[in-house]
């Protein structure tokens, strides 16, 4: 785990506002002066006061007919800058070297493109592992975890052609029970399919849109490397993953709902 920096003196008021912001955007919808206080957890006067400075700067609107509050023009604004500069490698690549080191196995992170998933950031553990997979390496939608988080979460059509290829190389197939397995648990495991001895997990990073943004994977040796999903090498990858999602704008738990609901082949 990260150690927390030391909490820096701040100005009270903007943290009280906050609450007010956080309060309706937990609730996305416009509410009633009583209630907003109430989720805010502030006095309806207090909070009357907070709302008057923060309609005059556009942080808040109030309805002119009912009279509840609700996100501003400035805060909608604010938000799309963030979504826009928003970046999962960025945010992924300030944390694996940390789950790395809590791990102790490789951590990989990967994309999605026309040729399937592509490794663009590895963080590799002190214990040495034979594999051939780098950084540019594109992975396999049948045989390993990252690409099997892909085909579980990615829109069918937009995997079928690549599947389809694999199955006539291979002569193998991946069932439509193991896709839905992967997105009944919210992650994939996979020993040594791809690199005999070596294996590995993967959890899929969800955007403001639900859609899958990336995986996020870590290998080690097979007979080493737990893959069940109350060990702490999966529950460590999924809480990196939920964390990189968040900072993106996306919720894995609205991304697994999402991808339940989507039309499959």
């Amino acid at each position: 785990m990260v150690k927390r920096a030391k909490q820096q003196p701040g100005i009270q008021s903007v943290e009280v506002a906050a609450r007010i912001l956080k309060a309706l955007t937990v609730a996305g919808r416009p509410l009633p002066l009583k209630d907003l206080a109430h989720r805010a957890q502030m006095h309806p006067g207090k909070a009357h006061r907070y709302l008057v400075s923060l309609t005059r700067i556009e942080l808040v609107m109030q309805d002119a007919g009912t009279g509840h509050y609700g996100i501003g023009a400035l805060s909608i604004s604010l938000g799309l800058a963030g979504l826009r500069s928003a970046n999962v490698v960025k945010s992924a690549l300030a944390h694996m070297p940390a789950l790395r080191d809590a791990i102790n196995e490789t951590v990989l992170l990967a994309l999605w493109t026309a040729q399937g998933p592509v490794v663009v950031a590895l963080e590799e553990s002190s214990r040495p592992v034979f594999m051939n997979i780098r950084v540019g390496s594109i992975l396999p939608l049948l045989t390993t975890s990252t690409g099997r988080v892909f085909a579980a979460f990615m829109p069918a059509n937009d995997t079928a052609e690549l599947i389809a290829a694999e199955v006539r190389r291979s002569q193998g197939k991946l069932s439509a029970s193991v896709l839905e397995e992967v997105r009944r648990k919210g992650y994939a495991a996979v020993g040594g399919t791809l690199v005999p001895g070596v294996g590995a997990v993967a959890v899929p990073i969800f955007d403001h849109k639900s859609r899958i943004a990336a995986v996020l994977g870590a290998l080690g040796r097979d007979e080493e490397l737990d893959m069940t999903a109350e060990g702490a090498v999966v529950q460590s990858v999924r809480e990196t993953a939920e964390l990189v999602s968040r900072q993106i704008g996306g919720a894995s738990e609205s991304g697994l709902g999402s991808a339940k609901d989507r039309e499959r082949t």
